[in-house]
């Protein structure tokens, strides 16, 4: 696992390079790519399906791109690209498109249904972590927009 993980580290820090990714960002965002791996991996072995996996990763990826695009004042979408780029399932897409080809429509489209499961599952964990994190960032504005109206209406009362 820590070997595939690496080489998603590498793969992910070669496509930072050509997203135009510079400095210490290229680092974080390849670390979020070799994390989302060892994750589906790690959810893998303990007997969770590929589409659970990959849910589960998405949501760990996720959250770590939130955090991190705040600590490196850098747009989230940039780290989970980056992030989800091990993830994508264009070796079910592949394996499709040839199933269909040789004739055997029941096998391609039983890849296809898992592969579009599949894609699915990581674009609903980045959503529910960015909803999230969206309602969070909202309610801690409005009480720090209180907090200013409370203080303003005490200072004109006296």
């Amino acid at each position: 696992m820590l070997i595939q993980s690496l080489f998603a580290f590498f793969s992910t820090l070669g496509f930072g390079i050509l997203f135009n990714i510079k400095g210490q960002k290229l680092f974080y965002a390849a670390l979020g790519g070799g994390l989302s791996w060892f994750t589906s991996l790690y959810c893998e072995s303990l007997g969770f399906n590929t589409t659970s996996s990959f849910f589960i990763s998405a949501i760990i990826f996720s959250i770590y791109s939130e955090v991190l695009a705040r600590v490196l004042k850098t747009p989230v979408t940039t780290l989970i690209i980056c992030a989800l780029i091990p993830l994508v399932p264009g070796g079910g897409m592949y394996y499709t498109m040839y199933e269909a080809i040789n004739g055997d429509i029941m096998k391609s489209l039983e890849i296809g249904l898992t592969t579009l499961a599949n894609a699915g599952s990581l674009s609903l964990g980045v959503i529910f972590v960015s909803t999230v994190t969206r309602l969070l960032m909202s309610a801690r504005k409005k009480r720090e927009f209180r907090e200013l109206e409370r203080r303003a209406k005490r200072k004109f009362k006296k």
